[in-house]
């Protein structure tokens, strides 16, 4: 017989299987304590947490103010996520609570099918990891009372903001959303 048959038809044997394997995996979908499921093939979660590790002003001087600023996220659960991006807001609330002083996004999110270079962050299970970034105001003569604040001791921080994740692969498995304020 010819071989090639016998090659093809492995190639196509394995071809089924994995597709089978990615089609009929378990689904992963974050529960709450009212939304329980009896579903087997449903593994319920528990979503991510976030606290504010630090916020300081680091450095100021009539032209700029640095403030560094990092955010400690959780997995309470066995199975590793993945966190894509982290959308912030910041306010300093006695200057101004509507006014928004900076914000920025830590992470990437996937544009294309394939991504070379993607800045997401993987968050084993039972684990947490802590995401910092430096923020960089320029000093402007047309907010001193915000500089003033930000010279003295104490800021009051008003901190706003959303994680968004996957609960197992970039390809498969749901984006989860997170939202965040931080008083």
């Amino acid at each position: 017989m010819n071989s090639k048959i016998f090659v093809l038809a492995a190639i196509g044997v394995l071809a089924i299987i994995l597709g089978g394997i990615l089609l009929m995996g378990p689904t992963i979908v974050v529960g709450s304590q009212e939304n329980s499921s009896e579903n087997p093939n449903v593994l319920q979660v528990k979503p991510l947490s976030i606290d504010l590790e630090e916020i300081k002003v680091d450095k100021i001087s009539e032209r700029s103010a640095t403030i560094k600023i990092a955010f400690k996220i959780s997995n309470p659960n066995p199975r590793a996520v993945i966190v894509q991006t982290m959308d912030y807001q910041l306010y300093e609330s006695t200057y101004s609570d509507d006014e928004q002083i900076a914000g920025g996004e830590i992470g990437s999110r996937p544009t294309g099918m394939v991504e070379f270079g993607s800045n997401y962050y993987t968050l084993l299970g039972n684990n947490a990891i802590i995401l910092k970034e430096t923020i960089t105001l320029k000093g402007s003569e047309n907010t001193p009372e915000l500089w003033d604040i930000l010279k003295g001791d104490s800021p009051t921080w008003r901190i706003s903001g959303d994680v968004f994740y996957n609960l197992s692969s970039m390809t498969s498995g749901q984006e989860n959303e997170l939202h965040f304020e931080f008083p």
